[in-house]
């Protein structure tokens, strides 16, 4: 390998580890709440229905801010839109442990929810403009990994801090580590700065409106929210849904839950050595989506024993997986130079869509007794999610620069 290859290769791991690490911080505040539950109830004397308003009013702040964060990157620049996201997420949660009533907790809520919109635009402009195209899926499969695994640090993060202080003072610290990571990217700036375009790239470009009435931008955002909707319903509901059609134990139900997010994150990590040998993104993201549907409706119809049952989750978290760093070379491709901020903010503003139809939908099935239903929801929206997937390949328009 030459020298020039070599140091291009460090450029890329060590753009990888800066992006990815902040992503971890997106997806572990996410889930700093809902483990502090039970205490807040107590603490502040409120029920669990206005507590879980607390993260609508947090997904609402992300999916709405999510395109304007993306206008404000291709703008400005990650390298100052991402450190200042992440000080606005952090900083929120820092003052929710000082929080003195629910009200404040939801405007709290709000802004951090806010801050949490640029990660997307930000972190997706950086490894589109800066990674090298050979390795490009792979740095969109740590991406998402990161995000992962911020996500299972959480819970245990916080019933640790809460039971060594309390809630307030769990929030407090977290948020503080935070502003200090926030810091850190910011100071590590240069490796988020995009490298010049041409001048004469900006006419080159359509203009917003037509950017975004695109077919293949419109399409990718149903994609978008399709897949989150599925996504969410299994990473959610699971442990709630299993011991009711499968007839095992709430702490099984769980480790299953548990062991298909775990091979979920390594499934990312093969779609993404994957998905950077091969242009055929679509088929990837077919060839993992219909068995991973199939399973779905296995385990919600079919009364399996307890380790078939694990390995069937297994294997639908690894065919989930290994369809993500695909999922995002077909928004790239989707892309027009210059577009990644805003276009990647548009689309993946329908994960925080999908995420806030999947909870009421599910649980408007199992208010009204049909427990197998969900698994029958999932399975069709995994079927449809295929239809925009499809689309948006047939319509690239090439690699963004």
């Amino acid at each position: 390998m030459t020298d020039l290859a070599l140091a291009r290769q460090g450029s890329d791991l060590r753009i990888i580890s800066v992006v990815g690490a902040a992503h971890f911080t997106s997806h572990f505040f996410q889930l700093v709440l809902p483990p502090l539950f039970p205490l807040m109830r107590e603490s502040l004397g409120v029920s669990y229905t206005e507590l879980g308003f607390l993260m609508s009013a947090f997904f609402a702040g992300s999916g709405l801010f999510q395109v304007v964060a993306g206008f404000v990157v291709d703008r400005f620049g990650a390298h100052i839109v991402l450190p200042a996201g992440m000080a606005l997420l952090s900083g929120s949660i820092m003052l929710m442990g000082f929080a003195p009533s629910v009200w404040i907790l939801f405007v709290l809520a709000l802004f951090a929810g806010i801050g949490n919109s640029v990660y997307h635009p930000a972190d997706y402009s950086v490894l589109t403009g800066r990674i090298s195209s050979s390795r490009m899926a792979r740095a969109y499969s740590i991406h998402s990994v990161s995000g992962t695994l911020g996500w299972a640090a959480a819970p245990v993060t916080m019933i640790f801090l809460s039971n060594l202080f309390d809630w307030q003072r769990a929030l407090a610290i977290t948020g503080a580590i935070g502003l200090f990571c926030a810091l850190l990217v910011l100071l590590d700036r240069a490796d988020l700065v995009l490298p010049a375009r041409k001048a004469a790239e900006p006419q080159q470009k359509p203009s917003n409106m037509a950017l975004f009435m695109s077919p293949a931008i419109i399409m990718a955002f149903f994609y978008f929210t399709l897949l989150s909707t599925a996504f969410t319903g299994l990473q959610n509901f699971l442990p709630m849904l299993l011991p009711q059609v499968q007839g095992i134990s709430l702490g099984f139900a769980t480790t299953v839950t548990t062991f298909y997010l775990t091979v979920y994150a390594v499934g990312s990590l093969a779609g993404g050595y994957l998905a950077d040998r091969t242009k055929n993104h679509d088929k990837i993201i077919g060839y993992g989506l219909v068995p991973m549907m199939l399973l779905t409706l296995a385990m919600g119809f079919i009364v399996m024993p307890a380790p078939l049952l694990l390995v069937a989750a297994m294997a639908t978290g690894f065919l989930g997986g290994l369809t993500i760093p695909s999922r995002d070379m077909l928004v790239r491709s989707a892309t027009p130079a210059g577009s990644a901020g805003k276009v990647f903010g548009f689309v993946y503003s329908g994960l925080d869509l999908g995420a806030l139809i999947a909870p009421p939908a599910i649980g408007f099935m199992l208010d009204h007794g049909f427990e197998r239903g969900p698994f029958l929801f999932i399975a069709l929206t995994l079927v449809a999610t295929l239809i925009p997937a499809f689309f948006v390949a047939r319509s690239q328009q090439g690699p963004v620069q």
